[in-house]
């Protein structure tokens, strides 16, 4: 009889904490020294090998909250995307991404990736026949994104996994939207998984981190390539982290569903004129979605009719705040091409349906109510403000 998993929330709270073995306290104490031991020693500790007492415990709590054999943890999301890009990837090489890719990973792709005689190609669809009409004799990787940042497309993560295997290529993906609550791609086949852990995984908008998750194999690789790329995490860092994931299944399922019920409730709204969310059934990657997902996540995207004005919207909000970031326990919204995707040509945006008008809301854990009752007051303050006339029956 095989030994029973723990689950999800005792996973957060229990696995990879570290002992407090001379005064048993409830939580990991904090080893802050940058300087250990090499003599006499089964482990020579070095911060920025990735392996002070405190990284390496917030390394199995990852692993095992992505179901992979183990993890590296990063000083940020970007530290985490590149190091893993450029750990499979050589001059000469070629990897095929999703246009819906962060703005960040899209800058880094353009801009850096000539340096390295790297070559790319973005494909527009995020479906598996998209990644395979673009992939040649020398890719090396599939790289996606799902759901998606910022319009929460889908992409079939078995199928892709399975296109890759077929072809002898090592897929990554940003997991960050999902977190390890909602998605765990490695149970799809997919070999390395990559988060922001300043998003979800943090939960608290107090830190910057980055994560990676895979097998023993793929991260050792990795490893060899930070270790001289020095992106390590401070242990400060790591402590608050290994913190915040302990209330990690409990933050996400309260923003999941917020983040339905809002994006139900908007979808009705008479000055809403449209909303990307892959928990309404009307998504077109809602069925993959509901396949893969535990639940659909606290990212939604939603555009207010012609005429009513971005500014004005945002200027009237009460509860929720316009911030750059998201995935904090407070609900917060912004404008990506004035954020996330603002490093993008306007030519990128347009050819990732990125309009002017569209608006990211990262849905926190306040009362529905009271987070839609904002939604609705700023949404009416704006369009009267600018004398627009109600787009539907029943506006406010």
């Amino acid at each position: 009889m095989s030994k029973r998993k723990a689950g999800l929330n005792t996973t957060c709270t229990h696995v990879g904490a570290v002992p407090d073995e001379q005064f048993q306290g409830a939580v990991s104490p904090l080893y802050m020294s940058t300087s250990y031991a090499y003599e006499h020693v089964d482990v020579k500790r070095y911060p920025r090998y990735f392996n002070t007492p405190n990284q390496e415990a917030l390394c199995r709590k990852i692993a095992a909250l992505e179901h992979t054999e183990a993890a590296l943890i990063f000083g940020s999301g970007m530290a985490a995307v590149s190091t893993s890009l450029l750990a499979f990837l050589n001059h000469g090489d070629h990897v095929v991404l999703s246009q819906q890719s962060y703005g960040g990973t899209h800058s880094l792709i353009k801009e850096e990736f000539g340096k390295y005689g790297i070559d790319f190609t973005f494909v527009e669809g995020t479906g598996v026949a998209d990644f395979e009409a673009a992939i040649r004799p020398e890719t090396r990787v599939l790289y996606l994104e799902t759901p998606s940042n910022p319009l929460l497309l889908i992409t079939d993560l078995e199928a892709v996994s399975k296109l890759a295997a077929d072809r002898g290529l090592t897929t990554l993906i940003d997991n960050t939207f999902a977190s390890p609550v909602n998605q765990n791609p490695a149970d799809f086949g997919i070999d390395v998984v990559i988060h922001s852990a300043t998003k979800y995984m943090g939960g608290h908008s107090d830190i910057c981190a980055g994560a990676v998750a895979a097998s023993r194999e793929h991260i050792d690789r990795i490893f060899q390539l930070a270790k001289n790329l020095g992106g390590s995490l401070s242990d400060q860092t790591t402590w608050m982290l290994e913190r915040s994931l302990k209330t990690l299944g409990l933050r996400v399922k309260a923003q999941s569903e917020n983040a339905l019920r809002l994006a139900r409730h908007l979808q009705d709204h008479p000055d809403v004129s449209s909303v990307y969310y892959p928990g309404l059934e009307s998504h077109p990657g809602h069925a993959i979605a509901r396949a893969q997902m535990h639940g659909f996540g606290g990212m939604l995207s939603f555009e207010l009719a012609p005429g009513i004005p971005l500014e004005g919207f945002v200027r009237a909000l009460k509860w929720v705040r316009p911030s750059m970031s998201l995935a904090g326990v407070e609900s917060t919204l912004t404008i990506p091409t004035l954020t996330s995707h603002a490093l993008l040509s306007e030519a990128d945006r347009q050819r990732a349906g990125i309009r002017p008008n569209l608006i990211r809301f990262s849905a926190g854990i306040e009362d529905f109510e009271d987070l839609s009752a904002d939604l609705d007051q700023a949404i009416a303050s704006a369009r009267k403000q600018a004398g627009v006339t109600p787009q539907k029956e029943g506006a406010v």
